[in-house]
């Protein structure tokens, strides 16, 4: 509008012709024959009224012609809110839009101009559009909060977690001790336990426990994070470093936490954790309940559960279980690695020599080679050193290790009273029991070789006798002679030794 006065003033002042008005301002003759024919159809003149103003002339001169009343106007703020569900588009709300008033609805070019008009009108923090479970922004406040230990009286500080929905701005917050790994993954779990949901895709801050590598355009998030990720069925796109603008719903929600709530317990003295996080989530409650600045309308609970809840994906059956992972196990000869330097878990015996990767919970060791899950056993703890599943041994380990005491004596009752009851003698009367697990192997060994009946003489010579060992059996079955009756307890009875009567006179 400079330029449109400084013509007004060489035409009506200077008496100059449009040529040369042209040549002075850089215009063309035809932009300065149209300005000063618009000016006296407004009837100006030079020197301008002193109270139009540039806006005002530019208003009387380049005056919008009104839009006819015959056009039926669109809700643009319902038409804003609407874009955030997924799957809408301006081209379907045009369609319902001109099916809701014929004649009288506005072509989709007109309808597509106005409604970006409406959205250039908006906040800066409306300018970014989230579709409605598609983001949850994280990160944490710069401000701690101070809790004091009432054993010590010293002062501690806690770090504030703070989430944002992308498209209600629903907010999540939370004190806890550090921003390390374990503290971000509890954090991030009882969020999704909040939202009662799953947003699909995860923006953080570049904080460490949560991504290994920042880099705009390959991040890289933590393999614990990125298991936690996985788990929930969600992806991470962490901000672009130095780009505040990608995570700028977190860092309005971070501000507001910090004027809404950080502000009002300034005064307060906390002496634990769960003291200052039921005062937070409190005043949480408050802020999502409270009405958001025109021109947006409603709290952010109510545009959570009007355009999000829904769109969000359900949560797992079972919650991420934060563990850690040591790569790179060696298996041993005996089919086992070591985990903590003390405890042993066996794998298949076909990965002896092999290198396993062990993911540890502070109940459950899962063992995976090659990506794929091959041993889960209970953390150990206390005294118990090993942990062996049968089905991880080779054949003849598994046959040896099932040899209880109770399975020889089930294996000896198959074979007869007398056996039975020399097992017996043999598993108790040994210094350890193991011991006489041994002898007992060496007596059904031969119970393979020797029929039944035979076995049940020689282990019945065997009881008579007093002997304590296989050997004895084995060489009584050996001889392949009858066996001889034994004696009885109740008298001398007969025996192969004693001459009949009458042979000594």
């Amino acid at each position: 509008m400079r330029k449109i006065k400084e013509v007004l003033r060489l035409k009506f002042e200077a008496k100059l012709s449009h040529e040369k008005i042209a040549a002075a301002t850089g215009m063309s003759k035809g932009a300065v024959t149209n300005a000063v024919q618009r000016a006296m159809g407004q009837g100006l003149a030079w020197p301008l009224p002193a109270r139009l103003d540039e806006a005002g002339l530019e208003a009387l001169m380049y005056r919008k012609p009104a839009p006819p009343d015959r056009y039926a106007q669109p809700d643009y703020a319902l038409i804003h809110q609407e874009l955030k569900r997924k799957g809408v588009t301006l081209q379907l709300l045009w369609e319902e839009y001109e099916k809701a008033h014929g004649q009288s609805a506005y072509r989709y070019s007109q309808f597509c101009l106005h409604y970006h008009e409406y959205r250039g009108r908006l906040a800066r923090s409306m300018r970014q559009v989230h579709r409605a479970g598609e983001k949850v922004f994280i990160d944490y406040s710069g401000d701690t909060v101070a809790v004091i230990d009432p054993k010590s009286g010293e002062i501690l500080t806690a770090e504030i977690f703070v989430a944002t929905l992308g498209a209600s701005k629903y907010a999540y917050a939370e004190a806890t001790w550090t921003q390390k790994l374990p503290d971000w993954i509890g954090s991030t779990i009882r969020m999704l336990e909040f939202f009662g949901a799953v947003p699909s895709l995860w923006i953080p801050d570049n904080l460490k426990a949560a991504i290994k590598k920042a880099c705009r355009y390959e991040p890289e998030a933590t393999s614990t994070y990125q298991d936690c990720a996985s788990h929930y069925g969600a992806a991470i796109l962490p901000a672009r470093p130095y780009h505040a603008k990608d995570k700028a719903s977190v860092e309005m929600s971070v501000l507001v936490v910090q004027r809404w709530i950080l502000a009002r317990l300034r005064n307060r003295q906390f002496f634990s954790l769960a003291e200052f996080n039921k005062a937070l989530w409190e005043h949480l409650t408050e802020l999502n309940d409270r009405p958001m600045a025109p021109p947006r309308e409603g709290s952010r609970r109510v545009l959570f559960e009007a355009v999000e809840r829904a769109a969000l994906r359900p949560l797992p059956a079972e919650p991420f279980v934060i563990g850690e992972w040591q790569i790179g196990c060696k298996v041993n000869v005996d089919y086992h690695i070591v985990i903590d330097r003390r405890y042993l878990y066996s794998v298949p015996h076909a990965l002896v020599h092999k290198e396993v990767d062990a993911f540890l919970t502070s109940t459950s060791v899962q063992i995976f080679y090659r990506g794929e899950r091959v041993a889960s056993h209970p953390r150990l703890t206390g005294q118990k050193p090993f942990s062996t599943l049968d089905e991880h041994m080779p054949p003849a380990h598994s046959a040896m290790a099932n040899r209880t005491p109770d399975w020889v004596r089930s294996e000896a009752a198959k074979v007869g009273i007398a056996t039975a009851a020399y097992i017996e003698r043999l598993l108790t009367g040994r210094d350890h029991i193991e011991q006489g697990v041994r002898s007992c192997l060496g007596i059904l060994r031969l119970a393979g070789k020797y029929p039944k009946g035979r076995m049940e003489a020689a282990c019945q010579r065997a009881l008579t006798a007093g002997v304590q060992s296989s050997r004895f059996v084995e060489d009584l079955l050996k001889t392949g002679r009858p066996m001889p009756e034994s004696i009885g307890d109740d008298g001398p009875g007969r025996h192969a030794n004693l001459h009949p009567p009458g042979t000594f006179h």
